[in-house]
């Protein structure tokens, strides 16, 4: 029994190093993207994006294409978005991994 409501990732993420943008209303940022998955995708944004929890946003990246989402949560540069159910994002995530995706090793910093 799970008296926390706590929601788990229903897909395993992926660690990945892609450059793209976050397309909100009329602002455009540039953003990397972090870790990605069939269900959703975290990335960190070089400039401030004011998007709120809920915010519909698009995710462009040559190597993706344009992705639709929602902002389950925006923190300290970083978004955390799920893919729309509604559109082909999972599906183009789905062809990235299978033809695509190498599996990239964390770097560390000095």
């Amino acid at each position: 029994m799970n008296n926390l409501n706590i929601i788990t990732r229903k897909a395993e993420r992926k660690i990945c190093r892609i450059f793209g943008k976050v397309r909100y209303l009329n602002k455009e940022v540039d953003a990397r993207i972090v870790n990605l998955s069939t269900s959703g995708i975290a990335l960190e944004v070089r400039s401030p994006l004011h998007a709120s929890s809920g915010s519909r946003v698009q995710i462009v990246a040559d190597d993706l294409g344009a992705l639709q989402g929602i902002i389950r949560w925006n923190h300290n540069g970083r978004l955390g978005i799920q893919f729309d159910p509604n559109s082909n994002s999972r599906a183009q995530v789905s062809s990235y991994f299978r033809f695509f995706h190498r599996d990239v090793k964390p770097v560390l910093m000095r």
